[in-house]
């Protein structure tokens, strides 16, 4: 047993498990390959809910003249194959029809219906399993699947723009730019990496934000805005039924399209009841784009996984401070000419409770 070598086919997989950002979801991301002596004869990925597997393109990948090595090759996963009939067949049961002897696996699958149950079901087979190969990393590329999962939420991503001096907002609640247009693509490329995006009223009433990722590729988040009396007024984008959207609000009232009202108690915490109905949903992952207050309050909870600041490169006289974050998270900075963006990680995000 080569771990460099194993170490190096699956670092393969999370370059193949990484092409589903934004297309698997509420899946995990998964890359397979398929090795003779040495040599990858198909590789594959998960491509798209509810499609085949990144095991089944795997094999499907191998050319005809390959085929007859199949049983001698090794699988290398990313992920624990599954054992359950979901929108497809179990992977598990592929790789013991295909007669491969051998599987090599990322990390373990935590979600109960998996948990272990490929690993047992390819043993009882005879295949040889060997797991915990660049397990950080094959946990890390699907942080929001084992979140939702053990944590029993989804994960969390906090997002804003702040001048050199910290201010997010004018005084008067008027639309200001703070980024470049670099870093406006790049957050619609989050945009389309997360299954929902979240705002509260003054944004949505002072920006108008129409909270897609219309300058980047894939699907559009689901537009979560919190209203508590619908004072947004009807000709503002939220409204406008292109993108499946949410109000959260304690007003019971009738609309249609994709509008949807999600009726709550004020009286309680709404990030909670919020949290809630999104895991009843198996809405994965949320980007929070709101104000400070919106923010501010996913912070003092302690119920965030990730935050992404930028910091433009002008000065705003006055106005409404960015929020504060604990010190010791920051994970990553990069620039984007004079747009400077830090990457925050927050390893210990509370758990709710049992729903």
């Amino acid at each position: 047993m080569d771990s460099s070598r194993d170490e190096f086919f699956m670092q393969r997989c999370l370059q193949l498990a990484q092409l589903g950002a934004g297309q698997v979801a509420p899946n995990p991301m998964v890359g397979a390959v398929l090795v003779h002596q040495d040599r990858i004869i198909g590789e594959g990925w998960h491509r798209q809910y509810g499609q085949a597997h990144a095991e089944v393109n795997c094999v499907h990948s191998v050319a005809d003249t390959d085929k007859a090595l199949i049983p001698q090759a090794t699988m290398y996963v990313s992920l624990e194959p599954c054992a359950h009939h979901g929108k497809t067949p179990p992977c598990a049961d592929l790789i013991v029809s295909e007669c491969i002897r051998e599987v090599v696996i990322g990390c373990k699958d935590t979600f109960s219906a998996v948990a272990g149950k490929g690993i047992e079901k390819l043993e009882k087979a005879g295949v040889q399993v060997r797991t915990g190969v660049l397990e950080a990393a094959c946990r890390d590329i699907n942080r929001r699947f084992f979140t939702f999962h053990e944590k029993k939420r989804p994960y969390i991503v906090l997002k804003w723009a702040q001048s050199l001096n910290g201010i997010m907002a004018t005084t008067s609640g008027a639309p200001v730019r703070i980024s470049n247009s670099y870093s406006d693509r790049l957050v619609h490329q989050w945009r389309s990496e997360e299954m929902s995006i979240l705002v509260g009223t003054h944004t949505a009433v002072n920006d108008n934000p129409r909270l897609n990722n219309r300058l980047w590729t894939g699907k559009h988040p689901i537009r979560l805005v919190i209203d508590q009396t619908l004072k947004i007024p009807r000709t503002h984008h939220l409204w406008d039924g292109s993108v499946r959207t949410v109000f959260i609000t304690a007003t019971d009232t009738t609309v249609s399209g994709l509008t949807e009202i999600l009726e709550i108690d004020f009286n309680l915490p709404v990030i909670d009841q919020l949290l809630k109905w999104l895991y009843e949903q198996n809405i994965q992952s949320v980007l929070v784009e709101g104000g400070p207050h919106v923010l501010q309050q996913f912070i003092t909870a302690d119920i965030w996984d990730e935050a992404r600041v930028i910091t433009g490169g002008n000065l705003l006289p006055e106005g409404t401070g960015a929020p504060v974050l604990p010190a010791g998270n920051v994970e990553n900075t990069i620039c984007l000419e004079e747009d400077r963006i830090v990457y925050y990680r927050n390893h210990a995000g509370k758990n709710m409770p049992a729903w």
